[in-house]
């Protein structure tokens, strides 16, 4: 495992001063963390999955990664070259901000529906759009409090057959979700809404760490 930045290391650090009953969970961040570093230097990208809360948490992650989050994200000087001649490009070149590729599954309601309507398996959605926007070394994150969400479960096993890096982030239980993990993440909690606060902190948590692992300057 390549060694933290301290900015790095003081995220995780401020995330256990914080919550202190997430410090079990740090192994698994950093495994996650590194499964991203790894999957984004190779030009890869995070698919993120969900149902309910769940479903909306996948949305927040992505809403974090594709845009500047707490740091700057500066375009590169090669693309600003290319953009300045074309329309609008001297004020996307202002304006623009470098992001992390991910994409939650399930935001796209035609293709869910199609494949809803169309397949006689229950909860194939999550699954099939794996298999149409995964490849080798990206990585995937399935979240869901009980760990046992049907569809998160198979898109998972299709993750897993294209050689993907799968992830769980579940209650503390684990479910089946976190027995088919490559990096299973048990967060505490009594009840759904306990484990969700719990969800956040941990996904801000990695959110910020990879964004400070790629851009230095703080907004």
């Amino acid at each position: 495992m390549s060694k933290l930045s301290v900015v790095e290391e003081s995220i995780l650090k401020g995330m256990i001063a914080r919550r202190p009953e997430l410090g079990p969970s740090t192994q698994k961040l950093l495994a996650l963390h590194e499964a991203l570093v790894c999957s984004y230097d190779a030009g890869g990208k995070l698919l993120v999955c969900g149902n309910g809360g769940s479903h909306a948490d996948a949305v927040h992650i992505v809403g974090e990664l594709c845009k500047s989050f707490e740091r700057k994200r500066p375009i590169t000087a090669e693309l600003m070259m290319c953009l300045e001649p074309l329309p609008h490009g001297k004020e996307l070149v202002r304006h623009l901000e470098m992001g992390l590729p991910a994409i939650a599954l399930g935001c796209n309601g035609a293709l869910k529906t199609a494949v809803e309507n169309d397949s006689p398996l229950r909860n194939i959605a999550y699954a099939q759009e794996t298999l149409a926007l995964g490849k080798a070394g990206d990585v995937f994150i399935g979240i869901s409090t009980s760990g046992n969400a049907e569809n998160c479960l198979m898109a998972m096993s299709v993750a897993r057959a294209l050689g993907m890096k799968v992830v769980s982030l579940t209650g503390p239980n684990g479910g089946k979700m976190a027995e088919v993990a490559d990096i299973a993440i048990r967060a505490p909690g009594h009840s759904t809404k306990e484990i969700q606060e719990e969800h956040l902190v941990l996904y801000h948590t990695f959110c910020a760490m990879i964004e400070a692992h790629y851009y230095a300057e703080m907004r």
